[in-house]
């Protein structure tokens, strides 16, 4: 650093987990900023959380009656509706309400799915705003959370994948999420694979087996039949909300990225990689894209577009660069 020039003392534009100053990215006093509670609170940051707010609301409200134009929980009410008891009574994904993953799912979300359907959604939605919040922080939630729209509308479940993924260089164990529900995104295993980091494959695997033993225990029944669903949907396409590119198509694409990306170090790839193997790639499942902003960790806006065109091969040498 040339004598004389100040430290880049700015915090972390994606204030997540380990980065420099994530845990106190509010308190600035170099943006527009206002005053709350004795802070320097951005104007970026109050607006991303009025929004957060407001999508909240809405998505409650408009989530009754079921099944209107423009309604939303179209997704959420999969993870509601089903009974423990027979979950796959309809298990056509492109029906209202159907549900094709395990049965772990609705027994982690029983405490919640015995509310009424307009308290479940409410608890829902605040889960996936808040899965959004921390895959962006707090500056970029107002421009997410319209990125994310459509996803956070239906309630599926890839912001949630997203969180998993990004939690699995961490915690590999956060990688039975991704296996037990949508199953092919687990392509992002191969990341551990090519760089041969066998303990923390071990622990993806071994801890979606004891959850699944425990599962198993608990439902015999709906594990038995779940293999079947899987066969039955095997191989077919989404409604119009999918974009028409069948997984046997993007599959080899995805394990190229992530097996490329292991090898150059680009932890990005693996949520792009796991977002092209979705069973049927939803328009709301880009959103789990947004899982490359924790991996791109950036101070600035400025700092975060470079982060992403260094991510790619090929670009102009700069003469910064060295």
């Amino acid at each position: 650093m040339p004598s004389g020039e100040r430290p880049n003392a700015r915090l972390p534009l994606v204030a997540c987990p380990g980065l420099p100053g994530g845990d106190d990215a509010l308190n600035v006093s170099y943006e527009r900023s206002l005053a709350i509670a004795g802070r320097h609170v951005p104007v970026t940051v109050v607006l991303g959380v009025a929004l957060a707010i407001l999508a909240w609301a809405l998505i409650v409200a408009f989530c009754e009656p079921f099944g209107r134009l423009w309604g939303t929980g179209q997704d959420a009410r999969s993870y509601w509706a089903p009974s423990l008891a027979d979950p796959y009574a309809n298990a056509d994904w492109t029906t209202p309400s159907a549900y094709p993953y395990s049965p772990v799912l609705l027994q982690v979300l029983q405490p919640i799915r015995m509310l009424p359907w307009q308290a479940f959604i409410a608890v829902w939605a605040a889960i996936l705003i808040g899965a959004v919040a921390y895959l962006t922080g707090p500056r970029l939630l107002a421009a997410v959370i319209l990125f994310a729209a459509m996803e956070l509308a239906g309630g599926n479940i890839e912001l949630l994948l997203a969180v998993a993924i990004v939690l699995g260089f961490r915690w590999p164990s956060a990688w039975a999420f991704v296996l037990l529900t949508k199953v092919t995104p687990g392509v992002g295993l191969l990341w551990f694979v090519v760089r041969r980091e066998w303990r923390s494959l071990a622990i993806a695997l071994g801890t979606t087996a004891a959850i699944a033993a425990v599962s198993i225990v608990l439902a015999p029944a709906a594990w038995a039949q779940w293999p079947g669903v899987l066969t039955g949907i095997a191989g077919r396409g989404g409604t119009w909300a999918a974009v028409p590119i069948p997984l046997v198509v993007r599959l080899p694409f995805a394990v190229a990225l992530v097996v490329w990306g292991a090898r150059t170090d680009r932890r990005w790839t693996v949520p792009v990689a796991s977002m092209l193997a979705l069973p049927a790639l939803w328009y709301g499942g880009f959103s789990m894209l947004l899982a490359v902003l924790p991996l791109l960790p950036a101070r600035t806006p400025a700092e975060l577009a470079e982060r992403i065109r260094r991510a790619w091969p090929g670009r102009p040498p700069r003469p910064d660069d060295a």
